[in-house]
């Protein structure tokens, strides 16, 4: 397609409407018209204008002078989730391995600058981070993100990496971009992500990639521990390689579809 041809199909409107629905996720407390206005770089009416419409289909609701969004959104994510075969057969291969190792089993894919959670097997430890399917995280700081980021193209890691907010977490987070790079170029060779405290104090996580048939990154695996029960060390030498194992099931029927 010419692109003169990706002009005219390019509807603006309905990208700056998607814009205001992210804004509003990200925000699950609620933002006033002018909040949204501000992070939405829209004017005052286009972004009343996007806000009512989005609260007359219900997609969101307003509450006093705050807006947020509703739960239809979440109903929505939860028939498309529900559609993906792969889910589905990947999730007793999850369970098994949360059971084997007494700690949580999860899979996500790259959204933005996000990863999401699409499968989640919890563990029988709680952690502080509220951890549900559809729920995001920064790709950038969590071993999931760091896997579905190495399979990018290098320029496309590189516009990531400039546009991305690396925010500091925690004390440990890397936020150097060249430092960052190093670590995903890493990643790639060795074929797995651990994060150390980089999210969440006290939260170690070990994430390897799921392939397509033509060998392609499409997804990530991990098991998320406590820093009180498993060493990074240990993480390498009894997790590592169970997760690979799941993995590997779970890939198989990506390249049987």
């Amino acid at each position: 397609m010419r692109d003169d041809e990706n002009g005219r199909d390019h509807v603006t409107s309905l990208e700056r409407g998607l814009a205001v629905m992210e804004i509003l996720a990200a925000n699950p407390r609620g933002l006033t018209l002018t909040e949204t206005a501000e992070k939405a770089g829209l004017t005052r009416a286009g972004a009343r204008r996007f806000l009512l419409t989005l609260t007359a289909t219900g997609y969101a609701v307003q509450a006093g002078r705050n807006f947020s969004l509703s739960p239809r959104l979440l109903a929505q994510a939860r028939i498309w989730l529900h559609g993906v075969p792969l889910w589905t057969f990947a999730e007793p291969f999850m369970k098994e391995t949360a059971a084997k190792l007494h700690e949580s089993c999860s899979a996500a894919i790259l959204s933005g600058e996000d990863m999401v959670y699409v499968a989640r097997v919890p563990g029988p430890r709680i952690i502080a981070v509220d951890l549900q399917v559809g729920a995001h995280l920064p790709a950038f700081c969590t071993a999931m993100g760091r896997v579905l980021l190495s399979g990018l193209s290098e320029p496309d890691l590189g516009a990531f990496l400039a546009r991305a907010a690396l925010e500091r977490r925690t004390p440990k987070t890397v936020t150097d971009v060249a430092k960052l790079g190093e670590i995903i170029a890493s990643v790639r060779t060795n074929g797995y992500a651990l994060v150390d405290e980089e999210l969440e104090i006290g939260l170690r996580s070990i994430a390897v990639p799921l392939r397509d048939r033509s060998g392609a990154i499409v997804a990530a695996v991990n098991v998320s521990t406590q820093s009180t029960r498993h060493t990074p060390a240990e993480m390498e030498t009894e997790i590592l390689p169970i997760l690979k194992q799941t993995a590997a099931r779970i890939s198989d029927f990506f390249v049987g579809q």
